[in-house]
């Protein structure tokens, strides 16, 4: 269920953000750069080491609807585009993995929630004070277009990972076997229950897919169930945590493949990217995501911070497989 928590507001100070978020009530500017450790908390797990040494970073293009950026020898670039529009116009063969969470519409559209407490006004959809995505339409058409152009774009050897909820992963999931080679349906848990219809939901799917069979994940120490704890009052809607990419790469790419995200969001896949030595090519239908990507990868590159999860998702004591 895809829904929007308090619009945030972007204006620039300098050459930063800041960014306010009227849920947490907490204003984040730029901090200064990291040596160790970021001492923010967002009500999560233990602050993140830094992993990355400050870096020089040059904006190669810079619009309302395209960010690109290069940060050594990485090029990340986000683009304001329907995503079908977006993979129609890359490349044939000229990725290595995509990985992606779409804002479905189905289960919204079909679910009868009955007493249910709704989140804002679901008719609001896409407006600027509404709380809920303007979403992919998910018909068996355009999820077949969908999948078309992604097979399009993704290397003969690549990999794809393809978030779900259940109502999708029982009426769209089965169509990818007609373009990939399904191999396995990931289980993640997010240890903290949330809202849900009869049953409070606490996990998400992932499948995982590869376009032919000659290229095999890092290796076997892989489970199918990735303990990963949910962003709780996130800076940006349905923000995904940063691990949740991370392991996704840790088994399926090298420095130098180029990733994508078709329906980045707050481009937490972006930053995992830049973390395993990858390019990162990501689209989505919001300015917003762009312009709040975009910042984050600026403050990412040069202070190795990230300003929207500066604190681990991992639960306390679990073990690190990837």
């Amino acid at each position: 269920m895809k829904t929007i928590g308090e619009t945030q507001e972007i204006v620039q100070d300098n050459l930063f953000p800041i960014s306010y978020n009227t849920t947490m009530g907490t204003t984040l500017v730029r901090p200064a750069p990291l040596t160790t450790k970021t001492n923010i908390s967002a009500g999560l797990g233990k602050p993140i080491v830094t992993v990355r040494k400050p870096s020089s970073i040059k904006s190669l293009s810079e619009s309302a609807s395209e960010r690109i950026f290069k940060i050594g020898n990485q090029t990340i670039g986000f683009h304001q585009k329907d995503c079908l529009q977006f993979l129609a116009g890359l490349p044939s063969e000229s990725l290595d993995v995509i990985v992606t969470d779409p804002a479905y519409s189905g289960m919204n559209n079909r679910l009868k929630l009955g007493k249910g407490r709704i989140v804002g006004k679901y008719l609001d959809k896409g407006k600027d004070a509404g709380k809920w995505f303007s979403e992919f339409e998910d018909t068996i058409e355009n999820y077949k277009s969908f999948l078309s152009k992604c097979k399009s774009a993704l290397k003969k050897n690549g990999h794809i990972y393809i978030m779900f909820d259940s109502f999708s992963l029982l009426s769209l999931a089965p169509i990818v076997r007609q373009y990939f080679d399904v191999k396995n349906i990931i289980v993640w848990d997010k240890v903290n229950v949330g809202m849900g219809h009869y049953y409070r939901r606490r996990h998400e799917f992932i499948l995982f897919a590869t376009n032919g069979n000659n290229r095999n994940i890092k290796h076997r120490a892989f489970p199918d169930i990735w303990r990963i704890k949910r962003i709780h009052q996130s800076h940006y809607p349905t923000q995904k945590p940063v691990e949740i990419f991370d392991i996704m790469l840790s088994a399926s790419a090298k420095p130098g493949f180029t990733v994508c995200d078709p329906f980045m969001g707050s481009a937490s896949a972006a930053v995992a990217a830049i973390k395993h030595g990858c390019n990162f090519v990501g689209a989505d239908i919001s300015p917003k995501s762009i312009n709040l990507s975009a910042k984050r990868i600026e403050i990412f590159a040069l202070d190795g911070m990230d300003l929207l999860q500066p604190n681990s998702c991992v639960p306390e004591g679990e073990k690190v497989f990837w």
